[in-house]
């Protein structure tokens, strides 16, 4: 199993678990809700996910450090402000609730099973390889920085 540590991008796992939750929806049998507040709930999970990658990517961009998730050991110096006292790893935050706008849109309860495997995944084949590369770059820094900052929220 640690062959698939640090090999898929996450985006790609994201767009992966969107595809099996559409399939999912293919399959079973939908929620009714309002469509305006469906639509516009989904939209708003969604776009909020989508602004919290999209700072945690800036702030790595301002730092000039790597964003690229397969070679966290490139990583130059650890980044521990702005959205990054909130969660270590706001672009996975970011996309989880991509995902679960997804699902609120599909309207469908296998549907919901998307991000919870996103997030298992990627907490096992993408964030505990990263942290411990992190753990061998920056020793104590780092482990001082988990033990301040959640891993997720």
């Amino acid at each position: 199993m640690s062959s698939l540590e640090l090999r898929i991008p996450p985006p790609a796992v994201a767009a992966i678990a969107a595809l099996i939750m559409w399939g999912m929806d293919l399959v079973t049998p939908p929620l009714q809700f309002h469509d305006t507040i469906r639509v516009i709930a989904a939209t708003s999970v969604a776009l909020l996910g989508g602004c919290i990658s999209l700072v945690g990517v800036i702030s790595f961009r301002r730092m000039k450090t790597t964003i690229n998730p397969t070679r966290p050991e490139k990583a130059s110096l650890l980044v521990a402000s702005g959205i990054f006292k909130v969660t270590r790893n706001p672009m996975y935050v970011g996309m989880v609730l991509v995902l679960i706008g997804w699902a609120v849109f599909l309207s469908s309860p296998g549907a919901l099973l998307g991000p919870i495997g996103f997030a298992l995944y990627i907490t096992r084949f993408q964030i505990i390889p990263e942290e411990r590369a992190l753990d061998a770059r920056f020793g104590s820094e780092y482990t001082a920085y988990k033990a301040r900052v959640r891993r997720w929220i």
